[in-house]
């Protein structure tokens, strides 16, 4: 039995141990009488967003004092992040007053001044010992606690760990989803005549990377446990699906008859489907948990490539040249039907279904050069949502079927970009020196500290 065989059969306790092992990194309770929601949540999926403005306290000590060098650490973190969140507005240096108040709770917080300011939250951190915080959101109006977190046993490395929990907690009571701040990124790094395998924080911290090997590394995928990413390997002898084991930091190849393997993803119950050349033209097959060929997904006797699950494997996109020029198709895996989703065009490749199943993203060639679009499965109107400069290609949604990672050359080089399902401007996540490609979520949050 294979080491990815054995964790399948190990999937529960060791959710239960991961679970486990964050906790002891520092306790988070929540130490408040009442954690009520804000007056008004924020429909992230709907077609408009409200923007809720924030602003925050300094960091205090004790009775009033001086917070520890950490709590400006802290806040500069929390700050950073909610920059991403495009729903959110940071008020700095606007406030009537400043923003050093009496104490951290109430009745010791005057509201009014950043009511007045037009803050719709505030946001207060206590350091009630030189290693705990309390954090607490507040609404400006009337002063109903919306969030509060107690996080014990904060040491400086452990900072970015406080403000990502924070943030996803604070993202979550906002939306009812908060996995963008406690999610990593898969990418391919470009290494001269190698690209091997990296990770980072969506925000840009935590950079790894994972693979030192000759050849070009393409399309990884997280399984749902978050234990391995696959991924399409070519060195100068033959094409292999590459099998990260994130326990391990060991990397196998798995060849397959044909020589050609293409854009391999995990499906929710980790099994792999990928298009493999059999006889001819790739179609797309299911893989067990051996990685072996348990059954033909599609066979158009096109070229059939790139699929693309929804969460509960209802749903698969692909791109297809049965019709002759390539087109993203979706099927239902229920009943084997099969219709295209891409109307315009005469290149649409890449797609990435949201994991709610209602979006399909993609890249289509325009005239002004590859842009992503996305189809509304449930209207089937689609809208482009990435507007250049240059080249922007294989898009990827997050977790919460809100945010998407794409990769553009609008600054000179290949990089990573985040946008929404909504479209927007686009944000730049750091990934040094390099071109990158082929983003890929994984619902899951490295703690562990970024190699040299």
């Amino acid at each position: 039995m294979t080491a990815y065989e054995k964790t399948q059969q190990r999937n529960g306790w060791l959710l239960c141990a991961a679970t486990m092992a964050m906790a002891a990194l520092f306790l988070i309770t929540a130490p408040f009488s009442a954690m009520a929601a804000p007056m008004q949540t924020i429909d992230i999926y709907g077609p408009s967003q409200r923007i809720v403005t924030v602003a925050m306290a300094d960091p205090l000590g004790e009775n009033g004092q001086n917070a520890p060098q950490m709590g400006t650490e802290l806040n500069t973190l929390i700050r950073e992040n909610l920059r991403f969140l495009p729903f959110i507005r940071i008020i700095d240096n606007k406030i009537l007053g400043g923003t050093r108040l009496a104490g951290y709770t109430t009745p010791n917080i005057d509201f009014k001044r950043f009511e007045l300011a037009g803050a719709d939250l505030l946001i207060t951190a206590g350091w009630v010992a030189p290693d705990t915080v309390q954090l607490r959101v507040f609404e400006t109006l009337g002063g109903s606690l919306v969030v509060g977190r107690a996080y014990t046993d904060v040491e400086p490395d452990t900072l970015v760990q406080v403000a990502d929990k924070f943030c996803s907690e604070l993202m979550r009571v906002l939306t009812g989803r908060g996995e963008f701040f406690l999610s990593t990124l898969a990418f391919v790094k470009n290494e001269g005549e190698n690209r091997n395998l990296w990770t980072v924080r969506p925000t840009g911290r935590n950079l790894k990377k994972l693979t030192n090997m000759n050849g070009i590394a393409m399309s990884p995928s997280w399984s749902s446990d978050a234990r391995f990413i696959i991924f399409s390997h070519i060195n100068k002898t033959s094409h292999a699906l590459g099998v990260w084991d994130r326990r391990t930091g060991q990397t196998q190849r798995v060849k397959f008859p044909g020589n050609t393997v293409i854009g391999p993803t995990f499906m929710p119950d980790n099994k792999v489907a990928v298009s493999l050349a059999q006889h001819g033209y790739p179609n797309i097959y299911l893989l067990n948990h051996s990685f072996k060929r348990e059954r033909v997904l599609e066979d158009s006797g096109g070229i059939d490539v790139s699929p693309s699950f929804d969460a509960k494997a209802s749903k698969m996109a692909f791109t297809s040249s049965r019709l002759g020029n390539p087109h993203v198709f979706l099927k239902d895996m229920a009943t084997g039907q099969v219709r295209r989703i891409s109307q315009s065009g005469t290149y649409n490749t890449e797609p990435s279904i949201s994991p709610d199943g209602t979006l399909v993203a993609f890249s289509r060639m325009t005239d002004q050069g590859f842009r992503i679009f996305v189809y509304d499965v449930l209207t089937g109107e689609e809208r482009q949502i990435s507007n250049g400069p240059g080249r922007d290609e294989q898009p990827s949604f997050a977790p919460d079927s809100y945010f998407l990672a794409f990769v553009s050359n609008r600054s000179g080089k290949k990089q990573i970009y985040l946008t929404t399902r909504h479209g927007g401007e686009a944000r730049l996540v750091p990934t040094g020196k390099g071109e990158v490609f082929f983003p890929a979520w994984g619902n899951f949050a490295d703690w562990g500290k970024s190699a040299k």
